[in-house]
């Protein structure tokens, strides 16, 4: 839900732990959330004073510290709606693909501007593809970013910059390909290194892991504290 926000009508966001509902969960840039979000309903069981919007900001910094990336600062409070009216419109995240690269980017800092993100964080936050990867049976595109998918690293930048990416369609999915075949970018990815406003932090990633490191964990926890109000460490 953090990526819902909107700072003009102060709506969306994670401080209502809104994506829970079966609502949120059918908009299509969730797809294949369902599954994260049943992981941690045994938790919620066992520490039921806990609210679901703290329980899923919390598990998004331990998870990346957990793999090696920074320590994000958190701070709880958030309190729970009770009501699905609360979600925010399917539209309001990020996709992948807008047809021509010009437009893709201007897409990315519409989705980010709304939120009050610029440049240079919406690069440091999309360095989150350092983990995971892509599922046909999710968003439809295939593969990994890295070739170590369960490492919060500045691999994600390096790969983008220096190997030959060619594009390459996927179960009916426009994406790129590296020379081995065996990862992937999307179209968002490869729109920060064409355009030149993004570029610039891409290469300053890429040549510095810990300058990486400490601008994802200032633009994670203004992502997650997005809307929120009256938290407490």
């Amino acid at each position: 839900s953090s990526g819902t926000y909107d700072r003009m009508s102060k709506t969306g966001g994670s401080g209502k732990g809104t994506i829970r509902f079966k609502e949120e969960l059918a908009h299509g840039a969730n797809a294949g959330l369902d599954k994260a979000v049943a992981k941690l309903e045994p938790i919620k069981s066992k520490f039921g004073d806990v609210s679901y919007a703290d329980l899923y900001t919390l598990a998004g910094v331990v998870a990346i510290e957990a793999l090696g990336g920074p320590k994000i600062a958190w701070r709880s409070g958030r309190t729970d709606s009770m009501d699905p009216k609360d979600v925010t419109p399917d539209g309001r995240l990020p996709d992948a693909d807008k047809g021509e690269p010009s437009k893709t980017s201007s897409h990315l800092r519409d989705i980010f501007g709304r939120m009050g993100f610029n440049d240079q964080e919406i690069v440091a936050l999309a360095g989150a593809h350092a983990l995971g990867r892509c599922h046909p049976d999710a968003s439809g595109y295939v593969g990994p970013w890295t070739p170590t998918p369960t490492t919060f690293n500045n691999l994600y930048y390096t790969l983008l910059l220096n190997l030959k990416w060619e594009p390459n369609t996927v179960n009916g999915k426009f994406q790129y390909k590296d020379p081995s075949g065996k990862l992937m970018m999307l179209p968002s990815d490869i729109a920060l290194i064409q355009d030149e406003g993004f570029k610039k932090y891409v290469q300053a990633y890429a040549a510095d892991q810990n300058k990486f490191f400490a601008d994802f964990a200032a633009a994670f926890q203004k992502l997650e504290e997005l809307g929120t109000s009256g938290l407490s460490a």
